[in-house]
């Protein structure tokens, strides 16, 4: 039963530079870069029939390239910090994009995603990291901007053994029209 996710693959350039966010901070566990890209839709584990279907459906996904910029860092958590992330900007085409992915996972039987989109770079994962050394390590990392990055196609990847932070394989690519 594969653990699948859609997202953006991000170039080398990119994933080097977030790489360089890395510093000393209690209770991370940093993404390596390799394994560094932005999660449009998590579909979880998924038996391979509801796999087969979900590629089909994503296959039907009509969005055109854009691009996007990747800018600051923060921390999902507030009071409880559970993970430093980069954030993007884009125009409404990955909005577009990310909505049609969603439509794609429902049509193939998976719940609707109940949280909000927030376009991010998952930079480290967090356990008992207290929020004022967080901030104040975010505060220490300055401004970001990496880009623009131009969205050409997005993947269907899984996740093998481990759960979280890779390593991730490619199973499906989808270009955009």
């Amino acid at each position: 039963m594969p653990r699948l996710f859609v997202g953006l693959e991000l170039p080398e350039m990119a994933r080097m530079r977030l790489g360089l966010v890395r510093g000393p901070l209690p209770g991370a566990k940093w993404i390596e870069p390799e394994n560094m890209h932005i999660t449009l839709r998590f579909a979880g584990d998924v038996d391979n029939r509801q796999a087969d279907e979900l590629v089909g459906f994503l296959d039907g996904v009509e969005v055109a390239p854009f691009e996007l910029m990747i800018r600051e860092v923060g921390a999902f958590g507030g009071r409880d910090p559970r993970i430093v992330w980069a954030g993007v900007e884009a125009g409404p085409e990955l909005d577009i994009l990310q909505r049609a992915v969603e439509r794609a996972c429902c049509s193939a039987g998976l719940a609707q995603e109940p949280r909000a989109f927030k376009a991010h770079v998952t930079l480290a994962r967090l356990r008992g990291a207290s929020p004022d050394v967080v901030a104040r390590f975010l505060g220490s990392r300055g401004s970001l901007a990496i880009g623009p990055i131009t969205v050409d196609r997005f993947v269907l990847f899984s996740s093998r053994p481990h759960v979280g932070g890779g390593p991730y394989v490619a199973e499906q690519v989808f270009p955009l029209v």
